[in-house]
């Protein structure tokens, strides 16, 4: 959290445990660019210190926001 916190224009970040081991994260910046720099930020992080962990690679979607609640 602290190293997509850091990047800029952060807004947001949940963490879902959908079951059967599968995890989804959403992250919500101000603008794109971001967003990539976390995505640049999280898969160093992922592959420095999760690898071992994570029996599959982290599949990355990004698009704009169309409704809220």
């Amino acid at each position: 959290m602290p190293i997509l916190r850091r990047a800029p224009g952060f807004v947001a970040y949940y963490w879902v445990d959908a079951g059967d081991g599968v995890m989804v994260s959403t992250s919500v910046f101000e603008d794109r660019s971001g967003a990539e720099e976390s995505i640049d930020r999280a898969a160093d992080f992922v592959r420095d210190n999760l690898s071992s962990l994570l029996p599959n690679r982290p599949q990355v979607t990004a698009g704009p926001v169309v409704a809220a609640g």
